[in-house]
Formats: C-alpha cells, structure tokens, sequence
C-alpha cells in the first residue's frame, strides 16, 4: 500500500465532492420520527436518501450494488454491497437521520445553514451521521484505485438512529442472507477524545428515559389560599428523585443501576485521561469559575463512561417567566434520561426506576412514570492482535500519533444489537465528534482534517483485515 497516495485520493474525494455533499445534506431538516411525526409526508428523510443513493451510484466503487429498501410502516434503508475479493464480510454502519433544531445556535449559524469555517463544517447532521456513506465509500474506492485487495463490504445507512433504531432490527433480519457473518464490523458514528489521533471506541452506555409525572390537584389555585396545606408538585418530585439519585454527590442510589467497572476499562481510562488530561472535562462550556463534578482526569472519563447517571432532559406544567402567576401548579412532568453502564440490564434497572418512583408517594399523590424508551449498552469483545496493530499503525500513519481506546458517555442501539447477532466479530467504533463538536446541540460541527484522516484509517484497516481472513 502506498499510504501517501492513499491520503492523497481521500484528500481529493473530500474537498472536490464531500464537502458539498454534505454542505447540501446539511440544508435538508431530516429529522428523525422521534422529532418529526409526520416525516414520511414531509419527505426529507426521502430527500436525504436520494442525494446520498445518487452520490454513491457516481462515486462508489466499482459495481457498487445501490438500494433503497423500505418494509411497510416503517423507515427506509440504503442498503450497499461492494464485491470483495474473498467471501469474508464486513459491515459499515452508519445513520442519515438528524436531532431536531435545539436553540442557542450563534447568530450566523443554524441547524439547516451549511457554514464552513476554519476547517469546520458547522450545521445539523454532518459529523453525526451524515459524513459515514461516503467516507465508507471512499476508503473502499481508495483500495481499488491501488488494487489492493479487501473483503466484501455491506454498508448499511438507517433513517431510525436517534429515535432509538427501532426499525433496525427488522432490516437486519430481512437482509440476513445477505449481510451474511461479518467478521470485522466499522462503525463512524462515535466519538474521538481529540483530533489529534484515532480513537477507538471500547463501550457505550444504556439508556432508560421516560416521563414523571406528579398530579396533586385537579386544577391550580391561589398560592397565598392553599400553600401550607397544598403541597407543591415541584416539592414532591424533589422527594421522589432524592430516591433515586443523591443529589450532593449524583450518585445514582439503585443497585440495579450499577455495575462493576472491568480491570481493563480502568486500565484503557487511565491511559486515555493521560492523554487528555484535564481537557475530558474542559472541553465542555462550563460557565465562568464554574466546576466538573470530579478534578481528577481518570475519575471524570469513568464517570462519563461506566457510571449512571440521572439528567432533567424536559419539563411541562410549569409557566414561562412572564406568564408566571401566585397559582399552586395542580401538577408537574419532567422527562427524566438516565444513563446506564455499558453491561447493564436495562430492563431492570427501568423496572426498578419505575418501582422506586411509583411506591408509596408522598402525600399520596398521583405519580406515573412512563417509560418512553430504553436501549442496552455495549462493551467491545477484546480487541485482536491483528485489529490492535493496524488500528494503531494507521493512526500513526494519517494522524502521527498512536491510537487510544475509550468509552463513550452515550449510546448508539445498532452497537448491542449487533454484538448479540455477531458474537465473533470484531469491532472498530470511531467518530469525528470531538471537543466542541457539540453532536445533537447548537453549533454542531464536522471537522473536516478529522474525517479526512479518519476516511484513511479506514481503508488502512480494510486492507489489513484482508491479510488475516
């Protein structure tokens, strides 16, 4: 493999074609189901799929098998499959469907306003997902442009990511022939501790979330009349979340939301918080003098990747500022998000999150809370000697430094679902989502340098994989 050439033509495909590719993906609001119930009629997920079928039958590579499957009722598919030149397979995942808007984006910039600047592509979707179909792609088309042999390659892009890919499951069995038993299996849809060099991704947390809710009154009355007797709403869930979380220290308090963090995850964290150091937590917006919930490097990274967590995602029954009166609130909904370690079972831990909440409310009030969605963790089979080798020598070669392996704080659902279906695979999880690329908030970004090299390592692994089948 001649390596420079390989950079070269990667280069190339990036700044003559990707980079207005996803300029123009970026224009498109395909947001998921989740955020957008009506999406089929709206047509942008449609859209998005057209634009990214119509790149890759122009610049995949050769006799590139392009379709757009989609079963009844529920979200399309792009399905491709590259010939290889043995029978082995590898699987490339990646997702098109976008987070919704949020607020708080800078004046000049916005979710569907492509804006590049600095080496930074800012706008929704294209580092989380969009960039994956052609950065696949285009490590493949780099091999065959040096004849360097690889492996069949399917590359799947799914339109249900971040509402929880629960279409997935239904593509994966009706294309099971046809995916095969890949052994090697890539995924682009992760994150990266710095630009600086490859990241690959060891584990990914659960997720539970769902909507409390705390009725006390069956309508608001005068504050001065019936505080005091009333108890407030906002009262009662304060007790009720003090059940489940210490709220000094954020320690969730239900066993059955933790577990015990693996020898060699402690072990990849110290060497990763070596590398970071104090940018694992300075890296995020804090405000002035403002403190992380732990100093200490290696602590913050398991406490972002191994340890639950509870967060206040969304909120109703409580007026806005101005509209604000001296009423008693009859009720109050929060939507709560608990993050869970990567090995935990998430049936139970929501089972005993609904037990806990429900049992015994405080004054008796009416409390609910109902599950919205959950999704199981994942913690990477041990990494081969073969995959440790080219992960680190292409992150020497494309990044000039050596690769580093970390867990993720959040969650992608395709990751478990695949590690049950393919339990001899091995997995390279990375991403462009790095310090302030802020994946599903204002001022999202790709940096574009990342995703270029990224591209190369890629097709730096594909080759090699090769070699060992």
């Amino acid at each position: 493999m001649n390596t420079k050439e390989i950079n070269t033509y990667v280069e190339k495909i990036w700044d003559e074609s990707i980079v207005s590719e996803l300029t123009n993906y970026i224009k498109i609001p395909c947001k998921s189901p989740a955020y957008d119930a009506d999406w089929a009629r709206h047509g942008f997920i449609d859209q998005a799929i057209t634009q990214m079928t119509a790149w890759a039958k122009k610049h995949g590579p050769k006799d590139t098998q392009v379709e757009i499957l989609q079963l009844s009722g529920r979200t399309p598919l792009i399905y491709l499959e590259i010939p290889g030149q043995n029978d082995d397979t590898v699987l490339l995942y990646g997702h098109m469907d976008k987070q919704p808007e949020m607020t708080g984006w800078d004046e000049d910039l916005g979710p569907w306003k492509p804006v590049l600047r600095d080496n930074k592509l800012y706008g929704r979707g294209g580092a989380d997902d969009g960039y994956a179909i052609f950065a696949s792609l285009t490590a493949i088309r780099a091999l065959e442009e040096q004849n360097i042999p690889h492996a069949r390659c399917v590359i799947l892009i799914e339109a249900c990511e971040e509402s929880g890919s629960y279409d997935l499951p239904f593509y994966i069995d009706h294309l099971s022939d046809r995916i095969s038993t890949p052994s090697l299996i890539i995924c682009l849809d992760s994150g990266c501790g710095n630009y600086q060099q490859l990241w690959s991704t060891t584990s990914l947390r659960g997720m539970v979330s769902g909507d409390l809710r705390i009725e006390i009154l069956t309508e608001g009355v005068h504050s001065g009349t019936a505080s005091g007797v009333v108890p407030s709403s906002f009262r009662i869930l304060r007790q009720l979340l003090s059940r489940i979380e210490d709220e000094k220290t954020g320690k969730i308090l239900l066993p059955e939301c933790s577990v015990e963090i693996p020898k060699q995850r402690k072990q990849q964290a110290a060497v990763a918080s070596q590398v970071l150091d104090k940018a694992i937590y300075q890296c995020f917006p804090f405000v002035s003098k403002a403190n992380p919930t732990n100093l200490d490097p290696e602590q913050a990274l398991l406490l972002r990747t191994w340890e639950p967590t509870l967060s206040v995602t969304g909120i109703a029954g409580i007026p806005t500022i101005e509209s604000a009166g001296n009423v008693l609130r009859p009720y109050t909904t929060v939507k709560l998000s608990f993050r869970l370690p990567p090995t935990c079972d998430v049936n139970a831990a929501e089972a005993a999150i609904k037990r806990t909440l429900e049992s015994d409310p405080p004054y008796k009030a009416k409390v609910t809370f109902t599950p919205e969605q959950n999704g199981s963790g994942w913690n990477a089979p041990a990494v081969s000697d073969w995959l440790a080798k080219a992960s680190d020598e292409a992150s020497q070669i494309f990044f000039g430094a050596k690769c580093v392996y970390m867990g993720e704080g959040g969650s992608i659902p395709f990751m478990g679902m695949l590690g049950e279906k393919f339990p001899q695979a091995q997995f390279l999880i990375t991403g462009v989502l790095g310090p302030k690329s802020n994946a599903h908030e204002p001022n999202e970004f790709l940096h574009i340098p990342t995703g270029k090299k990224v591209t190369a390592c890629v097709a730096y692994v594909l080759a090699d994989h090769y070699k060992h089948t």
